[in-house]
């Protein structure tokens, strides 16, 4: 009996590689936002210089600067979900601690960390698309901005009581 219960136990331990392929998939994300954050930034450049009649106001400039904000806010939330995640749920990254260019979190982000910061980044992203909307708050109507604002404060109240709930558990 003690043969199948470390049999079943190498199998389950050995299944956190099923998690390698969404990994991957995240950083092939990451290439996409990557794309994204290219076109916008290209628009930005051509409508500046007024090429191929491409023209913007300041408003729209803002937007369009905001929107590079959040492709990058994005990108690094992806960033430290792929490092911290595999690192914590598949195989530490051993033959890269010594690397030069190490980020000093890595290895150091613990699960609840991972939240917290989840938790921030999805507020800041969630903060910028508010603010793109009451940059053009004449386009967005009253009903979509207070949908807008209410999923925002609902994201900003969880974050805090999340935050409040990890402390008090960390002290005990």
């Amino acid at each position: 009996m003690k043969k199948v219960e470390s049999g079943i136990e190498h199998f389950l331990f050995a299944s956190r590689w099923l998690m390698t392929p969404v990994y991957v998939g995240l950083v092939l994300a990451m290439l996409a936002m990557l794309i994204k954050f290219g076109k916008q930034l290209w628009l930005l450049l051509m409508s500046s210089f007024e090429i191929n009649g491409l023209s913007m106001d300041s408003a729209e400039i803002i937007v369009a600067i905001l929107t590079l904000i959040d492709i990058t806010l994005v990108m690094n939330l992806m960033l430290i979900i792929i490092f911290s995640g595999y690192e914590t749920f598949v195989s530490k990254m051993d033959e890269l601690h010594s690397h030069e260019d190490r980020p000093d979190w890595m290895g150091h982000i613990g699960f609840n960390d991972l939240k917290i910061k989840l938790i921030g980044s999805i507020v800041a992203i969630s903060g910028i698309e508010l603010l793109k909307a009451f940059m053009s708050v004449d386009d967005v109507s009253d009903r979509h901005l207070g949908w807008m604002i209410g999923v925002h404060l609902t994201f900003v109240i969880s974050g805090v009581v999340y935050a409040l709930m990890n402390r008090l558990s960390e002290k005990h």
